[in-house]
């Protein structure tokens, strides 16, 4: 089981590797968990089972962001290894919004085809340079929204 943000980079991208087109750069990984807030879930471990279902429900994502590309891999529950491709979206077509910066945990919204509403995704301040680096490869117009929303990435 990867711990460190090295290995689990390295996992990530040796798997990517193998379906990513000759010349493909990997910029940045960033590893997020879907459902309600990481603090709403430590509060839920108190109550018997409620904290296993919430843990349960939630699915592990990396985004890799190449130069072309942010690529959406699931991760095991359990060991943290990257999965399966979901989702690869053009760079300048990411469809992110919502973004609120928080001292720990931070969250995005992402909309997955066949979706009806956009997936909540929490990322932790442990990935918080990579995720600076993929808000400053968005197209301007969506670096302006996460701008105005007082959530300015630091520089790298």
């Amino acid at each position: 089981m990867a711990i460190r943000r090295a290995k689990q980079k390295a996992q990530v991208i040796t798997l990517l590797q193998q379906q990513a087109p000759a010349g493909e750069q990997f910029l940045a990984c960033i590893h997020c968990e879907t459902g309600p807030s990481p603090w709403l879930g430590a509060l839920f471990d108190e109550v018997p089972l409620l904290g296993l279902i919430v843990q349960l429900s939630r699915k592990f994502y990396f985004l890799t962001l190449t130069n072309t590309s942010v690529v959406v891999n699931s991760a095991s529950r359990f060991t943290n290894r990257p999965g399966a491709i979901v989702a690869s979206f053009p760079n300048t077509a990411f469809p992110i919004s919502g973004v609120k910066r928080g001292r720990v945990w931070s969250v995005a919204y992402v909309q997955f085809a066949g979706n009806s509403k956009p997936t909540r995704l929490n990322i932790h301040r442990y990935w918080r340079n990579e995720f600076d680096m993929l808000i400053q490869h968005l197209p301007a117009q969506q670096q302006q929204q996460v701008l105005a929303a007082g959530d300015e990435p630091q520089a790298s």
